[in-house]
């Protein structure tokens, strides 16, 4: 698995995605291993296509789906009601996500809706 790692030079940032493949790796690990029984270190041959389809079937009972659930969620009344360490785990991941670079296609939908809001409060 260590191999693996060696193929992203870069991560790619999906404002879609609520899990990092660097820095969540404990976690990837942990629910491979919980919901398929496979150990991805002992797996070095395994193929990327066929990683990315274990990734991908993970169910929110395992250790990456939890904190996919904890970071994606929306509702106000159940992030009023989370634990104090769902409240970390969302919290430290709004944080580093804040701290991404927005690409500039981004950027100037942005702007451009921050105009019209302005526009419209000035008329």
């Amino acid at each position: 698995m260590k191999k693996w790692k060696k193929l992203f030079v870069t991560p790619q940032h999906n404002d879609e995605s609520y899990y990092d493949l660097f820095e969540d790796w404990d976690l990837i690990d942990a629910s491979v291993t919980q919901q398929y029984r496979i150990r991805l270190r002992y797996e070095p041959e395994m193929q990327w296509g066929e990683f990315c389809t274990l990734l991908t079937g993970l169910n929110g009972d395992t250790p990456l789906g939890h904190v996919v659930d904890v970071r994606s969620t929306t509702d106000k009344e159940r992030i009023k009601n989370m634990s104090a360490s769902d409240k970390r785990i969302r919290d430290e991941w709004q944080a580093r996500q804040s701290k991404k670079p927005i690409d500039s296609k981004s950027y100037m939908q942005s702007m451009r809706a921050l105009e019209e809001a302005m526009k419209a409060l000035a008329s």
